[in-house]
């Protein structure tokens, strides 16, 4: 009850956070949706790092190094850290430049004016739309799953039945409900400016609090009075096998790569973008987003090495559950080994990186809705700031109702959930590079991309029936010359839509030399 109160306490704090940046709202649009290019380069670092930093690098990544080992650090983490950095210099930089010299708000208008086709704006509107609900699941679920474990036997008293069913603890659908009113409130009255705030100091205090989880359960488990010794006792009393790499094929390491690239297409990402202050604002999260993985993601995966080993009382605690269980390894290992107040804050810090992407995902889809859609069929004169204003937010409720319906009815693994998001983001990826970089793409070949995409990852989504799955699910040899080792579906999804962007482009008439000069002049 006392963590109970903790949590409570964290989201009253984060709720008056954010909606005192109401207090500075300009009463335009762009103010609401991009805090008026006003971000400057530590905001930007904290509340880019934030968005990114999802249930899928804390909860998912502790539950997933439970299951396959050590190995996960190297095949996310490390990647991640380079590659996301790589991606807001080579795409996020050329992007907020022709955003502020075209005055686009959001990803579907830079493709529409530079292939000149809305078509394709009509078709990417519902892939990115279904791609970031998909996104939000990871958070909703794993928020909810962490909650329900921190405060299992909270209401373990007379007549408590109702509470039997989840370990006498807040239910994960209750759990979640709040969580997701929490961020809706802050968003719909703060907008960008109030996302950005709460990102920020979300990101402090998970940052913070995670690092004292790590020591706190380093010593629990070690014993001794020394830290180092403490790791190293720790460390030993894990299960063997989560060690060494022995549970990861090299191939299937390698495919681990293409995920991190997902974040060159994540709407939400693209609108922090252009909430910077000038180019000079990128310096420092380019150079500071590898460490600042370090510092989150080694904890996170050292503690799920050593919820394997039977002394941590994981194992027992997780007896019995399907694969769920995994949501819940980092939050047992919190109940299990710190006091009751260290536990609440250490749970509080979990959550400020759940909702440090919900918030910024769920502002990104009003964005889409009211710009792509309302002022781009209906007229953009036909519509003032205010009614703007009002429509995105009540887009905005809509999703978040509709995704918190889906997180009921499509529980599973944070992990593989934040898997299938990223293939479809990851799969688009070659059509943002190819449009910034490449004049001669061309609307048919980016359609023709796109369709791909939609195409490959509907098809192995099916086929594997949402669970975690490599394709092809052996080794598969061509003609008995080369054999294609198992690998994640994001490389087929990858290969797939790159190779026929650049085929139907070539094939295809090339772009006007107006369009060119527009986007390609210095």
């Amino acid at each position: 009850m006392i963590q109970l109160c903790v949590i409570i306490g964290y989201l009253v704090l984060l709720l008056m956070l954010g909606l005192s940046a109401n207090r500075f709202f300009r009463g335009t649009a762009t103010d609401y949706m991009l805090a008026s290019h006003s971000i400057g380069p530590v905001l930007l670092l904290m509340s880019l790092f934030g968005t990114t930093m999802t249930a899928f690098a804390l909860v998912g990544s502790t539950g997933q190094a439970y299951r396959a080992g050590i190995g996960v650090y190297g095949e996310l983490a490390s990647a991640s850290g380079i590659i996301h950095s790589l991606c807001f210099f080579v795409i996020g930089l050329p992007l907020w430049a022709l955003g502020r010299r075209h005055g686009y708000t959001t990803q579907i208008q830079f493709f529409r004016d530079r292939l000149q086709s809305d078509f394709l704006g009509l078709l990417l509107f519902p892939i990115l739309v279904l791609l970031v609900i998909s996104y939000l699941l990871v958070g909703i679920v794993g928020g909810g799953a962490v909650v329900e474990s921190i405060t299992a036997d909270a209401f373990k008293f007379e007549d408590s039945g109702w509470f039997a069913s989840n370990g006498y603890g807040v239910p994960s659908w209750i759990a979640s409900a709040v969580i997701c009113g929490v961020v809706l409130l802050y968003v719909f009255f703060g907008g960008m400016r109030g996302t950005a705030w709460a990102n920020a100091f979300q990101t402090a205090v998970f940052m913070v609090l995670g690092l004292v989880t790590f020591v706190t359960i380093a010593n629990a488990l070690g014993g001794s009075d020394a830290f180092l010794e403490n790791l190293k006792i720790a460390t030993q009393s894990a299960d063997p096998s989560h060690l060494s790499m022995e549970k990861m094929p090299k191939a299937l390491f390698f495919s681990f790569l293409f995920i991190p690239l997902s974040v060159a297409m994540f709407p939400h990402v693209f609108q922090h973008w252009l909430t910077a202050r000038s180019a000079e604002s990128f310096k420092l999260p380019i150079i500071m987003h590898p460490v600042f993985i370090l510092i989150v993601w080694a904890p996170c995966v050292l503690l799920g090495v050593w919820a394997s080993g039977e002394n941590s009382g994981v194992p027992a605690a997780l007896a019995g559950m399907g694969p769920e269980k995994f949501n819940k390894v980092l939050p047992t290992l919190v109940k299990l080994h710190a006091g009751d107040i260290l536990g609440g804050l250490l749970s509080a810090g979990i959550l400020a990186a759940i909702m440090s992407s919900l918030d910024s995902q769920f502002l990104c889809l009003g964005t889409v809705f009211t710009e792509d859609v309302v002022r781009h069929y209906g007229g953009r004169e036909r519509y003032s700031d205010a009614q703007v204003v009002r429509l995105a937010r009540y887009f905005v409720v809509g999703v978040v109702v509709l995704t918190y319906l889906l997180s009921l009815l499509l529980p599973g693994s944070v992990f593989t959930l934040g898997l299938w998001s990223f293939s479809g983001f990851t799969g688009l990826v070659p059509l943002v590079f190819a449009a910034i970089y490449w004049r001669r793409l061309t609307a048919a070949g980016a359609i023709a991309s796109v369709a791909t995409t939609v195409g490959c990852w509907t098809v192995l989504f099916l086929r594997a029936g949402g669970k975690p799955y490599t394709f092809p699910e052996q080794p598969l040899a061509i003609a008995g010359l080369v054999t294609i080792p198992k690998m994640l579906p994001v490389v087929t999804i990858f290969a797939a839509s790159a190779l026929v962007l650049v085929v139907v482009s070539l094939l295809t008439r090339p772009p006007e030399q107006e369009t060119v000069d527009k986007f390609f002049s210095s």
